[in-house]
């Protein structure tokens, strides 16, 4: 089998080095260009041919953004962005390019602890071997919208057939990963402002991003957006992120945050959450499961299928990866499977809620 050919885009010639030095040590990778700005990136993509791109996030003139919005109208590739994540603007970046189309997006790499370079590179090796066989798809951007709106199918009513929503939901729990900052911007700008449920989402992200992230869903999402606090009563119409290394439960109506082992490698777990919501709310819980990697949340999405609550999984065709939503379908754990832009939809307009009831 051919190596798989890495584009490495980044302007620090000692960043450059290290990610070059990090790749050779993985037979599976070869590096077929680096490149110090966006636009030597563009001028080489066709000839270089890569199969996964190491894009920086913070160029000189054309920023990894524009680069990243660029290779997906042109030359659709798995791009995975590196930021120094502490910089408020860099996320801001980060969290638009992965809306743009990037896959992944890691913590810039430094050479300041010799000792940490065998395990760096054994992660960012990985990273890039496993985004290298993300599908992505060629993308069209505007200046109205980053992405254009594609519209509900008309069979949502039909995909619902035989499904039994809640008669009075109580909560809506969100689980993504790989893919998931700008699936979960989907639902929530498809839900709206005026939902009356609690949303509690589990986005697995690199720890640095955690704060970005949720501060970026927070400005373009029409809800309130936050990040969950131990013991704090969720609201309705508000949303609720896991912080980073903390699963996060509903226990007697309140959230509750632990350390406990991870769940499917991840801590915060969307199974530890989903179960959680089973055990409080029954047949009055909604799960979905979007695009990741693995089968964190299936599980749970189980637990509430199970208690008679409604589950979702998003569908094969818009998920960036398939793993999660795949192996909760597997299990039997799905009412239904809708494409990314039918999910907020249905959970908006098909579930009969009944505030008044459920208080």
């Amino acid at each position: 089998m051919d190596p798989i050919r890495v584009m490495i885009v980044e302007d620090s010639p000692t960043v450059r080095e290290y990610l070059r030095v990090a790749v050779s040590t993985d037979a599976r990778l070869t590096v077929v260009s680096e490149c110090q700005s966006a636009e030597e990136a563009l001028a080489n993509l066709e000839g270089a041919r890569p199969d996964v791109i190491s894009m920086d996030i913070d160029l000189p003139r054309m920023s990894g953004l524009d680069a990243t919005r660029r290779i997906m109208e042109v030359r659709p590739t798995p791009i995975v962005i590196v930021s120094r994540s502490v910089n408020a603007a860099d996320v801001d970046l980060t969290m638009n390019a992965l809306r743009a189309g990037a896959v992944s997006a890691m913590e810039k790499p430094t050479w300041d602890r010799e000792n940490s370079f065998p395990a760096n590179a054994r992660r960012i090796c990985r990273e890039l071997v496993v985004m290298s066989r993300v599908k992505v798809v060629r993308q069209r951007f505007n200046n109205s919208r980053m992405q254009p709106k594609t519209h509900a199918p008309q069979g949502l009513h039909n995909a619902m057939t035989g499904a039994a929503p809640p008669c009075c939901a109580r909560m809506v729990g969100i689980v993504a990963s790989t893919g998931g900052p700008r699936a979960i911007e989907t639902v929530l700008t498809a839900i709206g402002p005026d939902f009356p449920l609690p949303i509690l989402v589990v986005q697995h992200i690199v720890a640095s991003f955690q704060s970005g992230f949720v501060a970026w869903l927070d400005r373009i999402s029409p809800q309130l957006v936050k990040e969950a606090g131990d013991g704090e009563w969720p609201e309705p119409g508000r949303v609720y992120v896991a912080p980073a290394d903390k699963h996060l439960t509903i226990r007697a109506g309140c959230l509750k945050l632990d350390s406990g082992p991870p769940v499917s490698g991840q801590r915060p777990s969307g199974t530890i959450l989903l179960r959680s919501m089973a055990e409080a709310f029954g047949r009055r819980a909604v799960g979905v499961v979007l695009t990741g990697m693995g089968d964190d949340g299936a599980e749970g999405l189980l637990a509430i299928h199970r208690a008679g609550g409604f589950t979702i999984t998003e569908d094969a065709s818009t998920a960036v990866v398939n793993g999660m939503p795949e192996v909760a379908r597997t299990l039997g754990a799905s009412s239904v499977t809708l494409p990314l832009d039918s999910i907020g939809t249905a959970i908006k307009g098909v579930f009969p809620v009944q505030q008044e009831v459920c208080a």
